[in-house]
């Protein structure tokens, strides 16, 4: 996408704190870090959502995901996997991402909130919605 500035960044066309890079998949640090460390995983391949990435570049993706993880959890106590899809979710890049959060005790990220309770019948209708559109 001309746009995109994963896309740019993915061709070298704009600067970035790269960690990793191979023919399909880059993590580069985060411009706006919830914590030092914080890295994004994309694909080269532009897909603006998780569900419209297809399969081989999904297989990449996850794999550099899972080293980069790796690589984090080497100097943290722990991280967060995040992957939003559209603006409603929380994605303000339109581009398919994992974020890998390096976490300490006491770091004052929380992502903790109430969580609604839903009937057995609205957990019953949408599960048989899943599993028709599955």
């Amino acid at each position: 996408m001309v746009d995109c500035v994963f896309c740019k960044i993915a061709k070298k066309e704009i600067p970035a704190h790269i960690v990793f890079d191979d023919k399909k998949t880059m993590a580069f640090l985060d411009a706006k870090p919830t914590s030092l460390g914080h890295t994004l995983v994309i694909p080269k391949t532009h897909a603006e959502t998780l569900d419209k990435l297809n399969e081989e570049d999904l297989k990449s993706l996850t794999v550099a995901a899972q080293k980069i993880s790796k690589a984090i959890s080497k100097f943290s106590e722990g991280y967060n996997v995040i992957q939003n899809n559209k603006e409603v979710a929380g994605q303000i890049v339109h581009h398919v991402h994992f974020h890998i959060v390096p976490r300490k005790k006491g770091d004052g990220i929380y992502w903790n909130r109430p969580y609604p309770e839903f009937s057995e019948k609205q957990v019953k209708e949408i599960v048989e919605k899943i599993k028709k559109n599955v």
